[in-house]
């Protein structure tokens, strides 16, 4: 079965599916939210979130293709760039993190490690760019409890991941609260290490030649 991951861009956010589309939770104060409801503009001001942090800081999500059909999707971005994270008791995020601030399993990939596959892509993507760690709200309530199998990432009414799938995937409480916790999963302890290790080794014996050819005899002629 094939999997990949890529990069949301305004090419590939109508794959999206309708409800994140017009989710502006993390990226518009509560207020503008309301506006943008009221006058139908969810849509457009996702767009124009996403193209501003892709102009302003680089990838902000990631799109998971399963056999080629879109099957979850992750953002991410700095704080600054997500008004909501203020609101939460347990803020601020830490200033060397990025906020991992949505990540949904469609439920036709339920217990698939879609959401898994998400977090180790989002993981690779931050290592690469220098990030130090990466950062989440986790919701401790009853309907957000549970083993990280893709259930716990689906049709969940709060757009906060279940603490519990978090800390299934690596994250730890760096601050403690009985509904908001705060959870950080440091980028060179997080499980990617193994493949960017096994990428390098891949890539140093790709660049290996070995020459077969039999040693010219003493004295002879150098080849013309």
């Amino acid at each position: 079965m094939s999997r990949e991951c890529v990069g949301v861009t305004l090419d590939n956010i109508d794959e999206l599916p309708k409800g994140c589309r017009r989710c502006v939770y993390w990226e518009l104060p509560p207020h503008l939210g309301a506006q943008a409801e009221e006058f139908g503009t969810l849509e457009l001001e996702k767009e124009a979130w996403v193209s501003g942090v892709l102009l302003e800081w680089g990838s902000c999500g990631r799109i998971a293709h399963v056999e080629g059909v879109p099957a979850g999707y992750a953002f991410y971005a700095p704080p600054a760039a997500v008004p909501r994270a203020a609101a939460f008791p347990t803020s601020p995020v830490g200033a060397d993190a990025v906020l991992l601030c949505g990540l949904h399993v469609v439920p036709d990939f339920s217990g698939s490690g879609v959401g898994r596959m998400l977090v180790q892509d989002v993981v690779r993507d931050l290592s690469r760019r220098g990030v130090k760690a990466l950062e989440a709200f986790g919701d401790t309530a009853e309907r957000a409890r549970g083993e990280a199998h893709g259930r716990t990432v689906e049709d969940t009414p709060s757009c906060v991941l279940p603490a519990a799938f978090l800390r299934a995937v690596g994250f730890k409480t760096v601050a403690p609260h009985h509904r908001w916790p705060r959870l950080r999963l440091e980028m060179r302890t997080g499980f990617s290490w193994k493949e960017d290790v096994e990428a390098a080794i891949a890539q140093l014996l790709g660049s290996v030649s070995v020459t077969t050819a039999p040693a010219a005899p003493v004295g002879a002629p150098a080849p013309r």
